[in-house]
């Protein structure tokens, strides 16, 4: 191979180098992980940006009524509580003092602009009938139909471009459009 050859697959393979090394330390979003907590399964992966929201619905145990709980994560991958809404007041609802304020939206009750740190949680996942669903991008996922009375970790976390780039090929090479719950 003559120098002028050696020189340009050097550049070449510096350039991919770099290129990679950029898409590893610059921020490429969040993830928003639910782990089956015995199993340490993963149950559910979602993408999210800074401050965008997901939703936990369900019906309450004790009134059967819907409840829908909004959350976003920051940049760190802190989740927070920012609304809760609800048809009526029933056990373990209404206000908390300095927390948010109270709305009413049509039907229902809401507190809104709480933005309450939660941090990870852990749910216990209700029957069918409770209906424990994740509410993201117009999408369901149903945890009651799927992992009933089981315990699932809800975590996040920032990730790297690089890692959201990879992410994005693997569903785009399984050829499904969005996540899906993992089997």
């Amino acid at each position: 191979m003559t120098r002028s050859g050696s020189i340009i697959i050097f550049c070449v393979l510096g350039l991919a180098l770099s290129l990679i090394l950029t898409a590893w330390l610059t921020p490429g979003g969040l993830e928003l992980r639910l782990t089956l907590v015995k199993e340490k399964k993963p149950l559910l992966v979602l993408p999210l940006e800074p401050g965008e929201r997901f939703t936990i619905h369900y019906y309450h145990s004790v009134e059967n009524a819907p409840i829908w709980e909004e959350h976003s994560m920051d940049v760190a991958g802190k989740i927070y509580i920012e609304e809760e809404r609800y048809e009526k007041f029933g056990a373990g609802m209404g206000k908390m003092p300095g927390v948010g304020r109270m709305v009413k939206k049509g039907i229902y009750e809401a507190i809104e602009d709480m933005h309450m740190p939660v941090g990870n949680f852990i749910l216990r996942v209700g029957s069918p009938g409770v209906d424990h669903t994740i509410i993201w991008r117009n999408q369901r996922y149903n945890l009651s139909d799927t992992v009933p009375h089981k315990a699932v970790k809800f975590s996040g976390k920032p990730v790297s471009m690089l890692y959201k780039i990879w992410r994005r090929s693997l569903r785009f090479m399984t050829s499904t459009a969005a996540p899906k719950l993992c089997k």
